[in-house]
């Protein structure tokens, strides 16, 4: 087994183990509504983070300003204007595409 998948084990069996541990330490208990809403907004934050920094450290040295910008923007005014996720998507990549077939 390589040192990829011992990871991708001890990472899965960490999930697990976290996941169980909050309905075994709250039992019958119910958060408060204020906690569950601050939860809820954890998951959306740290996508979001991770598709920032994905889209702007391509180069070791600093931000990089390439295409995925542009795609990155037209997504998120197509997600204000409240489009389906598949026109989102489709949307981004068109206008990534066309700038790097324009450059």
């Amino acid at each position: 087994m390589t040192a990829v998948w011992i990871t991708i084990a001890a990472l899965f069996v960490g999930t697990i183990a976290l996941k169980a541990t909050g309905p075994i330490a709250l039992r019958r208990r119910h958060p408060p509504r204020r906690a569950v809403a601050v939860i809820a907004l954890v998951a959306p934050t740290v996508l979001t983070s991770l598709v920032l920094y994905q889209t702007l450290s391509a180069h070791p040295t600093g931000v990089t300003m390439d295409a995925r910008i542009v795609g990155l923007v037209v997504a998120a005014l197509a997600i204000a204007a409240r489009a389906p996720m598949i026109v989102v998507i489709l949307l981004a990549a068109l206008a990534t595409a066309a700038v790097r077939a324009l450059a």
